[in-house]
């Protein structure tokens, strides 16, 4: 069902599995500007940001390996796609009473929409593998685009407020 698919997924389990390690660098040269305030704000966006990254990894990983049939991808993405969704559902309540920065309407649409939409689209993917619709690999690639997207973002935004508040300390 993957077949031509290889490349898309290698590249995204490449930038996922970069990304998280870059993220980890931003973290290391921001570690000094540690605050209570921080570390409400690293449970409310930077935990988020990995989960997404690492969802991205995961997925990619799992769509390459060689399964014997459809059904147990299905079931894995469309479990993973399911816990990302109400984990994310949690993610959105904390960010809201997290009071670090003003966040704009594009900012909790990139926050909240984005994932929520490829958290949807990949349990729509993994339906469509069960159903064996043709539209499945494409769900669930425009899953792993939606959320490498709004992992970047956070990222970004968390560089950023990193390097605002790093004199602040």
């Amino acid at each position: 069902m993957f077949h031509g698919w290889e490349n898309f997924f290698v590249v995204g389990a490449t930038a996922g599995a970069t990304l998280i390690g870059l993220l980890f660098v931003a973290i290391t040269v921001g570690a000094g500007s540690s605050t209570p305030q921080g570390l409400i704000a690293t449970r409310a966006f930077l935990t988020p940001t990995l989960i997404l990254f690492g969802s991205v990894l995961f997925e990619c990983l799992f769509v390459l390996a060689p399964w014997p049939s459809a059904w147990p991808l299905a079931i894995i993405l469309g479990l993973s796609g399911l816990a990302g969704l109400v984990r994310h559902i949690h993610v959105i309540l904390m960010q809201r009473k997290v009071d670090i920065a003003s966040l704009d309407r594009l900012d909790w649409t990139l926050y909240s929409a984005v994932p929520a939409l490829g958290y949807t689209s990949l349990i729509a993917g993994a339906a469509g593998l069960i159903a064996g619709k043709s539209f499945a690999p494409y769900a669930i690639a425009g899953a792993v685009t939606l959320l490498l997207f709004a992992g970047v973002y956070g990222a970004w935004d968390l560089t950023l407020w990193i390097a605002r508040n790093r004199d602040k300390t």
